[in-house]
């Protein structure tokens, strides 16, 4: 199967036909990656509170899309990221992706998450391979 296609039907975040996935929707506006999740009890490490896990993949998966959605396909190479407060389940979320520089290869993107009131609940940057 071809990577493309894995992506779209299998990926754990954006796959559309992985039924144990997010299955989420991402758009590409002015550059930037977005997409909308509401996380469910089914998401939750603590109780009530958003596993970390999820909210990592949503912003990797918010970054990575940032250059699939121009056609550029990538793998993740390295992530760094920061919670900067806990999220609870049934708070509406809005992930976003943008690439910052380009070089050979190479990508590197930053990614963040908020809360409909703008309150940034995690932040990323990500280091991309670009494959063949």
């Amino acid at each position: 199967m071809a990577l493309h296609r894995y992506r779209e039907d299998g990926c754990f975040v954006c796959g559309k036909r992985n039924p144990l996935g997010l299955q989420l929707t991402f758009r590409l506006e002015d550059g930037m990656a977005t997409a909308e999740f509401v996380p469910q009890p089914r998401h939750q490490g603590y109780d009530g509170v958003v596993h970390g896990g999820i909210l990592a993949a949503l912003v990797d998966d918010a970054m990575a899309n940032c250059l699939w959605l121009r056609g550029i396909p990538v793998v993740t190479a390295k992530m760094a990221l920061r919670y900067r407060q806990p999220v609870l389940v049934g708070t509406r979320l809005r992930a976003y992706g943008r690439v910052l520089h380009e070089r050979g290869r190479v990508a590197v993107a930053e990614g963040w998450i908020t809360t409909p009131e703008g309150t940034r609940v995690v932040e990323a940057t990500g280091t991309f391979f670009k494959l063949p």
